[in-house]
């Protein structure tokens, strides 16, 4: 048995479905056919097996927004079908995982973050610049800061003290922070776009 992009990708669907915490590596033995023994050749311990996961699914998320930037010309329609494949790829499971990453593994979550902000942000940034090329996008505000803070605004409906979780869900709270998001940075040409579309 070996740490192939196979074994994460199978491991990566075991704690998407059950959680960080929650799935034990006696779990992933017995999932994958092995002994613990064996496991424990490849991987040292849990948090190390976490780092490839988590790894693996930003690789995997970056690419798709990076697919969709190659893919669609138009800033605006960019943005509006990179948020519904953000939400095939964060399906409600997808929460349990980033919840337990975050109060259980606080410093690994924190790590990986910081790189995947940075990432995200330069797509975004990328975006943006298409944005104001095509005249949809205002001058005025400093894109560096916007792709910062719609990240931001994208991640914090995990661990916000200030969401309640149970009357809005993950998918409407995107979408109201994708609305708020491009109605501030589109021209008059931009937002009478997104209402000839119907994408408001």
């Amino acid at each position: 048995m070996e740490k192939d992009q196979k074994f994460i990708e199978k491991a990566a669907n075991i704690f998407i479905e059950n959680g960080a915490k929650t799935v034990t590596m006696d779990d992933l033995a017995r999932e994958f056919g092995v002994s613990k023994k064996t496991l424990y050749l490849i991987y040292k311990n849990k948090e190390e097996l976490l780092e490839d996961v988590v790894l693996y699914l930003i690789s995997k998320t970056l690419q798709t927004l990076k697919d969709l930037d190659e893919r669609i010309d138009n800033a605006i329609i960019r943005m509006f079908s990179r948020d519904e494949e953000m939400e095939r790829l964060s399906q409600t499971n997808n929460s349990i995982l980033l919840r337990q990453l975050i109060k259980y593994y606080p410093d690994l979550f924190a790590r990986h973050m910081l790189v995947f902000s940075e990432k995200f942000s330069q797509i975004m940034i990328h975006n943006i610049e298409r944005g104001r090329a095509q005249g949809y996008y205002k001058t005025d505000f400093d894109e560096k800061m916007y792709a910062k803070l719609f990240f931001q605004l994208m991640m914090s409906y995990e661990n916000s003290p200030y969401i309640h979780t149970s009357t809005m869900t993950k998918l409407e709270y995107h979408q109201e922070v994708l609305k708020f998001y491009m109605n501030a940075i589109t021209t008059e040409k931009g937002r009478n776009f997104m209402v000839e579309n119907d994408l408001l």
